[in-house]
């Protein structure tokens, strides 16, 4: 059976396990904090969540883990059928994940944990934020999901990226990420009142604190 290492707290790892839900497919979960220790790296190189087992082995890092689960081919697709389609899902999680979720995570510690963030990284954020969402309202479709009729990997993306940076962008830049996207903040909304989704929300906030706790231990 397939086994999913991380923790709730994970965004990419929340991308994984939602997934593994929605498409239907046996596995177990383990909690697991991203860490240097030998043992982890064994299964994780670069000591990052998440982590899928699998009967051959270990993979790591969301991307391939989400082009495993596809190529299984079980349960509900995430992926088109046709070439092109599915090149397009591609570069929108890419897009996402490049020009969104990783500018706004250069800002996590200002806007989750009131450190301050260097003005030369801030302003640099801002700006790629800004251009990544200019890109998603160019090449989103929005009907209604990202690709589309059809939920997909580019909605993983979008789902939990698109909350994170959109706090990030009001706390610590004082504007609206989604402000002239409305058929995304239409669509975030829509995919939290998936049963999967909300449960998953409710697994992060019930693993908070066990999050923090090993922050501390870390600190």
């Amino acid at each position: 059976m397939l086994r999913l290492h991380g923790f709730a707290v994970s965004n990419y790892y929340n991308m994984v396990h939602l997934a593994l839900l929605e498409k239907g497919l046996e596995f177990e979960t383990a909690t697991v904090y991203g860490c240097q220790d030998e043992d982890f790296l064994a299964i994780s190189p670069r000591g990052k969540v998440p982590v899928l087992q699998t009967e051959h082995g270990y993979i790591s890092e969301t991307g391939a883990i989400l082009d495993y689960l596809e190529d299984l081919g079980q349960g509900r697709p995430l992926l088109p059928a046709e070439p092109y389609a599915r090149a397009q899902v591609r570069a929108l999680a890419r897009e996402i994940e490049l020009y969104i979720e990783l500018p706004a995570r250069s800002c996590y510690p200002q806007a989750f944990f009131r450190t301050p963030v260097d003005a030369a990284i801030r302003d640099k954020a801002r700006a790629e934020l800004q251009a990544g969402i200019a890109a998603l309202k160019r090449h989103g479709r929005f009907a209604p999901y990202v690709a589309g009729e059809q939920f997909s990997i580019a909605d993983l993306y979008f789902l939990y990226s698109i909350d994170l940076a959109a706090a990030v962008a009001q706390q610590v830049f004082d504007f609206d990420l989604l402000a002239e996207l409305p058929a995304a903040r239409a669509l975030l909304q829509r995919l939290q009142q998936n049963p999967h989704v909300q449960m998953i929300a409710a697994q992060k906030e019930a693993g908070m604190a066990g999050f923090m706790a090993f922050l501390k231990s870390k600190a």
